[in-house]
């Protein structure tokens, strides 16, 4: 049996000072910073850990390539893009990349180089994705070369990304066929190292972004291929539109293909098609252009769905799903 352990009756000492009466974040179990002698959590913990539980239905609106920014969260298994910082690079750091993964799914990087390397498909701590990164971000600017940055509960009035980046950068995604951006150098990996890699690169699905359209992902599998699209537009006028071209016999991307639903992930709708397996990334650029063409149409209409329209949305209604 566990020991018990003694219990601290004493009071902590109040902090000297407290910057516009803010009270810093600890530990849950810890005394809280305000003196009180009660744990965090049963004082201004509480009110801490609400503003941090709460969702963040958007969490990348506003920033450039929000859509992008959804797919490599949820979608895309290995891909980088370069950050821009609102403020510039400090010294000692020649870059900022964004990747969907890292090595031992580290949170955040910090090379010898002093490059930084943000990890996207991390769990997170709070409800606010954009919060929890920027935190990661911002902890690895001033880690010291060649160490990793482990995920930590954000303050609640912590910086977004937003706050952050420069939101008049372009966000450019690099589709990688494996995960050898994780090593500066991986041609000349062995051993552990190299068997490490090459066991994460053989779960890496084949995903290609397309260059005609945004955030439209092309990616393979063994029974069939698939395009998985990010799309901005307000959900129920974007079902009502995927509605109309389906009951028009125009929701597809050429023979064999066919919309098949959808899914919501981060506050914006992702329609999904089936391929057949021999169409290509490249083979789909077209059809997939043309049917953006179609969708921006009838995006504009605002007349009452047809009887059967409204049963073409029911159908694609039900089948989908939330991701997030």
């Amino acid at each position: 049996m566990a020991k018990k352990r003694p219990t601290n009756t004493k009071a902590p000492a109040r902090p000297a000072q407290l910057a516009d009466g803010e009270i810093p974040v600890v530990g849950a179990r810890e005394p809280c910073p305000c003196g009180s002698g009660r744990r965090y959590k049963a004082c201004h913990g509480r009110e801490a850990s609400h503003a941090v539980a709460e969702l963040v239905r958007r969490p990348f609106e506003g920033l450039p390539g929000e859509c992008d920014w959804v797919a490599l969260r949820e979608l895309v298994p290995a891909a980088t893009a370069e950050l821009k910082l609102k403020d510039g690079l400090p010294e000692g750091v020649p870059m900022v990349t964004l990747a969907t993964v890292l090595p031992m799914a580290w949170p955040g990087l910090r090379r010898d180089t002093g490059q930084v390397l943000l990890g996207l498909q991390n769990e997170t701590a709070s409800g606010d994705i954009s919060r929890d990164l920027a935190e990661t971000l911002l902890r690895a600017l001033t880690a010291e070369p060649g160490h990793p940055v482990d995920g930590i509960r954000p303050a609640p009035s912590g910086p977004r990304l937003q706050d952050v980046l420069d939101l008049d950068a372009p966000f450019e995604p690099v589709v990688h066929t494996g995960f050898e951006f994780w090593l500066e150098n991986a041609d000349a990996a062995t051993g552990e190292v190299a068997a490490s890699l090459e066991r994460a690169n053989a779960a890496v699905i084949p995903t290609v972004r397309l260059t005609g359209v945004d955030a439209a992902y092309w990616c393979q599998t063994p029974e069939k291929n698939h395009l998985r699209w990010v799309m901005p537009h307000p959900e129920e006028r974007l079902l009502d539109a995927l509605a109309r071209l389906h009951a028009a016999g125009v929701s597809s991307l050429g023979e064999g293909t066919r919309l098949v639903g959808s899914f919501r992930a981060h506050g914006l709708v992702v329609p999904v098609w089936d391929l057949p397996v021999g169409v290509t990334a490249e083979e789909v650029e077209k059809p997939a252009a043309a049917f953006g063409e179609r969708l921006a149409e009838v995006l504009e209409l605002d007349t009452p769905l047809t009887a059967d329209e409204r049963r073409a949305r029911s159908g694609l209604t039900n089948r989908q799903i939330t991701l997030s």
